[in-house]
């Protein structure tokens, strides 16, 4: 059996992602969670034979050099998957991420009405963070499809790999992926200005130079969108200041102040009817008091502006798990598991009487563990 055909057979089974590992049958992470395939352990010789299949001699040669290789993929069934080659006690094993052929609209999603208000922006930042798998790609490929949709503009995307394909309609967008078209995305993104672009998409801000670059184009007209791999609104804050040497801190911090529209933090919550994943979400909007805090190196105060910021469309975490549960999206324990300050979600639940009254799985087996209860 080749890679393409564990691929086709994971797309199948609505999987999101396709694990190969010596001596694992193939797995497959569906609504979040590893489900092994009904087919024998993978061995070392198999996976070295569908490794070779799927590369270029170049690639062979980038694989043999750094040990490990990322590249975009297309499979049977022509949609685009994310491959990732590693090694593992000498052998190669395979990640990938399978990519759909459309772009879900926003209510699909999950989104917050306010991401196609932000899509709108002539200039600026917008920031999308969360964990590894908790959406960001999805949710920026739906800000560049409206942004395609509704405006002749020019977008450049800097991807590693290229994930969704986008089709102009009545936008010019070039998509650039690292390795294939761009050594790097800060070499990338030093060109970029010079290719007169209105929207700049940057896959991942992870070196020095491209978060110098992204705050300089989003000062000067640019709309820049792109993601990071930080939990919530102050880190994701506090990782593009501390990226740079003290120094340079105090300018970075003035020119982020000026340039930042949002950040969204993700997180993708198992669903209580098992039917998938629900997206939760925390939304800092940059209004005068946002801006402000983080000029004055204040980021302790963000949390209390964004709790407080319903009317500019903002909300925590916490906020929003809370309405999911409300609304009997997600179960409690879920949302508790991914609460930021579970003693407040708990006491939350009793203050609001419009809350239903359900206990978690812990204090129903501590509940029947106490005598007389």
């Amino acid at each position: 059996m080749k890679l393409l055909d564990l691929m086709q057979i994971a797309r199948s089974m609505t999987a999101s992602d396709l694990h190969l590992i010596t001596g694992i049958s193939p797995a497959m992470r569906i609504n979040g969670e590893i489900i092994l395939m009904n087919r024998p352990p993978m061995e070392p010789d198999e996976l070295r034979r569908m490794v070779d299949e799927i590369l270029n001699d170049d690639q062979k040669q980038h694989l043999q050099k750094n040990w490990e290789l990322c590249f975009s993929l297309f499979d049977a069934d022509r949609a685009r998957a994310r491959v990732t080659i590693y090694f593992h006690a000498g052998n190669p094993e395979v990640s990938v991420r399978l990519c759909s052929f459309n772009i879900p609209d926003s209510f699909t999603l999950g989104l917050p009405s306010i991401m196609d208000e932000l899509a709108r922006k002539p200039n600026g930042l917008i920031l999308i963070a969360g964990a590894t798998g908790a959406g960001k790609t999805t949710t920026l490929n739906y800000m560049v499809d409206l942004i395609n949709r509704e405006r002749r503009c020019k977008i450049v995307m800097i991807e590693d790999p290229v994930e969704y394909v986008h089709r102009p309609q009545k936008a010019l967008i070039v998509q650039q992926e690292v390795h294939t078209d761009t050594h790097s995305f800060s070499r990338a993104l030093i060109h970029v200005l010079r290719q007169n672009p209105d929207v700049i998409v940057i896959g991942e801000m992870r070196e020095l130079e491209a978060i110098a670059t992204a705050l300089t184009a989003a000062e000067t007209g640019h709309l820049v969108i792109a993601t990071l791999h930080t939990p919530n609104t102050m880190q994701t804050v506090e990782r593009i200041t501390a990226v740079f040497p003290g120094d340079q801190q105090k300018q970075i911090t003035l020119q982020l102040a000026n340039s930042l529209q949002a950040v969204i933090t993700q997180d993708l919550i198992p669903r209580a009817d098992k039917k998938g994943r629900a997206l939760a979400f925390e939304v800092m909007v940059a209004n005068a008091a946002v801006r402000n805090t983080i000029r004055e190196n204040n980021l302790h105060q963000l949390y209390n502006l964004v709790e407080t910021g319903r009317k500019d469309g903002m909300n925590t975490m916490d906020q929003c798990l809370q309405d999911l549960y409300q609304r009997g999206v997600i179960t409690y324990d879920a949302a508790l598991t991914r609460a930021r300050s579970v003693d407040r979600f708990v006491k939350q639940q009793g203050v609001n009487s419009s809350a239903p009254v359900r206990e978690s799985a812990a204090q129903s087996f501590i509940r029947r563990l106490t005598p007389g209860s």
